[in-house]
């Protein structure tokens, strides 16, 4: 795999400047090797924010509705793409297919979780680099739109917030003037904002743009807050860039915009144009026409089919826009994966609640895996009729490895000692994941049936299941429980008897009112009306496996279990490619490569039947790949696991509740 910096005769001159005067030391055209590139290449190069050498000013032109690029009159389109959904790897690869589509501008959110897991512990580098990936856009000829939050939604987990916010203050109110929530917030861009300013299109950098809060309006509205954010982003923007908000096309959704910050709307191909603009004009009556979240594509839910937008109706929409000299960002151009945990969910009741899928393909120009599509090109070709064609060929898609198949063996149950790397903790009420200062993962919550009179069965009832209970006695499953569909089962269960409960959390809420949405068991637990106690609580965070490298061999099939092989590539074809993992004979899990979580898998659910297995995760020959697989409830009797070249989706599963 190379990665091949562009010739510079292919980038414009303004930003060519800006790369040659503010980059410290010297950048080589030459081919980095994978390793380098996987290491980070040029990880420290420094952006000098010398103002007084470099005239740039990004503004709007309210007389003439137009944004305006040192003085002169200027219009993007551009892409969504979001660094933290793709190994580091690819970044600079998907940046070039989004400046190859025409497109002169990249989008990306902001995720605070990702680069601030743990109260105070900030990570910037590796994956969460974002100060590489700017200077990636730099290189690449691409603008930024820059979307800090701190909520993003982008069916993340928690809408992007870290969930210790929870821990922290468990009745904390979440995008609001709540003293907590903007004392962390305000800590959280004291670390952010000072690494990005540099980037900023007034000191020299590619940062045009740059959001305050997200779609506020489709929630219930805090103006004090909102201001409140809107000054804490000006003391470090200044006017180095536009401040603007985004919001749903119609006059209802624009209820929360703010003096001092550009009202803009989003909406996809379906919708009128003209009557969104005119939305958008009852709040931004004079500036350029902006939808900021043009829709290509849109998410899918497990137990959905999966969600596709023809190509026909985007590509008259985006001409229609364009026609209008309307600024455009599509969401998504390119959607990546949500690897590990990190998928967030929707609801829109308590009981209504429906978790996003690993994939976040989005039905996007670009899929998954970076290949264009035929939706690629349409937009392409409708593109090149407004803006300059940048001097790239359009790109191919890539290869694919096949690796075969390989037979598993059974590493450990989730119930045995070597598994649980945590020590248990007791209590005398089950607590939540947040209590316990656990984001993701599965906690495994244990009781002795007491010594009492029950009917037989009994009914179990656990009102504050978030979200998916397997429940056993004797560590034998005898239900599923999941918070749409059951919560309560009658059960046979006697005095002296383990009741085990196994809860997972499927991911928390991005958008809506229901986006405090901890997770575990927030209730007691009632057996035939009556609360049982005491509780052990065995936490599974799953973020290190690698108990599993010396773990004894064993025969268990008491799920659910760990499932573990390791295998070499082909001497003939020693370096990795992208590729897919297949478990549509599996049931329901997590995959891990190496010390990669690929994300879960649902398949007797759907519709998604394979997880993306990128190239960067994989180590070349002659070097030893483990995959490990965590089995909830039906693992394949030959534990055979199989790798593809495509991408594969299915008709989503009955609703049967035993299918949960």
């Amino acid at each position: 795999m190379r990665l091949i910096f562009p010739d510079m005769t292919s980038v414009s001159s303004s930003l060519v400047c800006v790369f040659l005067c503010f980059c410290v030391g010297h950048v080589s055209s030459s081919v980095n090797s994978t390793s380098d590139l996987i290491a980070g290449v040029n990880q420290n190069v420094v952006i000098k924010a010398d103002l007084a050498s470099v005239q740039r000013k990004f503004e709007i032109d309210y007389e003439r509705d137009t944004f305006v690029k040192d003085g002169k009159p200027f219009r993007y389109v551009s892409g969504s793409f979001h660094y933290f959904r793709s190994p580091r790897y690819y970044w600079q690869d998907r940046l070039r297919k989004l400046r190859a589509a025409g497109l002169n501008a990249v989008s990306t959110y902001v995720e605070w979780s990702f680069h601030e897991p743990s109260p105070g512990q900030f990570q910037f580098t590796g994956d969460q680099d974002l100060e590489y990936f700017l200077e990636l856009a730099v290189r690449e000829d691409l603008l930024v739109l820059l979307r800090p939050g701190p909520y993003i939604c982008a069916e993340r987990d928690f809408g992007g917030l870290p969930s210790w916010l929870m821990t922290i203050k468990p009745n904390i109110t979440l995008r609001s003037k709540d003293e907590v929530y903007q004392h962390y917030v305000n800590k959280w861009f004291a670390q952010l904002f000072p690494r990005i300013t540099r980037f900023l299109y007034g000191n020299g950098g590619p940062i045009i743009l740059v959001q305050v809060e997200n779609e506020m309006g489709s929630y219930t509205c805090d103006k004090e807050h909102m201001i409140w954010l809107r000054d804490q982003m000006k003391y470090y923007v200044r006017d180095a860039a536009v401040l603007y908000t985004t919001d749903g096309g119609g006059v209802g959704y624009l209820k929360c915009t703010v003096p001092g910050v550009y009202a803009t709307v989003d909406f996809g191909a379906a919708t009128n144009v003209s009557s969104a603009f005119a939305a958008m004009r009852t709040v931004s009556p004079h500036g350029p026409l902006v939808n900021s979240e043009y829709y290509p594509g849109w998410l899918t839910h497990w137990g959905e089919k999966i969600a596709t937008v023809d190509t026909d109706p985007v590509v008259k929409t985006l001409q229609i826009m364009l026609e209008m000299k309307a600024n455009v960002n599509f969401y998504m151009f390119y959607g990546g994966t949500n690897f590990g945990f990190t998928a967030g969910a929707n609801a829109d009741a308590v009981d209504k609640y429906l978790s996003d899928i690993t994939s976040y393909d989005y039905d996007a120009p670009l899929t998954e895996a970076g290949d264009p599509t035929k939706k690629y090109f349409a937009i392409r070709d409708v593109v090149l009729q407004y803006l300059p064609a940048p001097s790239l060929p359009p790109p191919k898609p890539a290869p694919k490895a096949d690796y075969g198949q390989i037979i598993l063996s059974p590493a450990a149950s989730i119930f045995d000692k070597v598994a649980q790397t945590l020590p248990p903790l007791t209590s005398a009420f089950p607590l939540s994941f947040e209590a316990l200062d656990q984001s993701f993962g599965f906690v495994l919550y244990e009781t002795i049936i007491p010594d009492a009179r029950f009917p037989d069965p009994a009914l179990l009832t656990i009102s504050g299941l978030r979200d998916r209970g397997q429940v056993f006695v004797d560590e034998k499953l005898v239900t599923i429980l999941y918070r749409n569909k059951m919560l309560s089962t009658p059960i046979m269960a006697r005095p002296g008897q383990k009741l085990s409960i196994l809860v997972e959390n499927m991911g928390r809420i991005n958008y809506g009112s229901y986006l405090h949405d901890p997770k575990g068991i927030l209730s007691e637990v009632l057996l035939d009306s009556k609360p049982l106690s005491p509780w052990s609580m065995t936490q599974y965070p799953l973020s290190n496996l690698s108990w599993i490298d010396t773990a004894p061999a064993t025969n268990t099939t008491k799920l659910p279990v760990f499932y573990t092989a390791t295998f070499t590539l082909n001497a003939e074809h020693p370096k990795p490619l992208d590729g897919y993992v297949d478990m549509s004979n599996w049931a329901k899990g997590v995959v891990f490569i190496n010390e990669h979580n690929l994300g879960k898998y649902w398949t007797t659910l759907g519709p998604q039947l394979t997880l993306y297995l990128p190239a960067p995760f994989i180590k070349p020959y002659p070097e030893v790949n483990r995959i490990t697989v965590l089995e909830l409830q039906a693992p394949p009797s030959d534990l055979k696991v199989k790798f593809t070249t495509e991408h594969k989706v299915a008709k989503p599963g009955s609703s049967d509740v035993k299918r949960w």
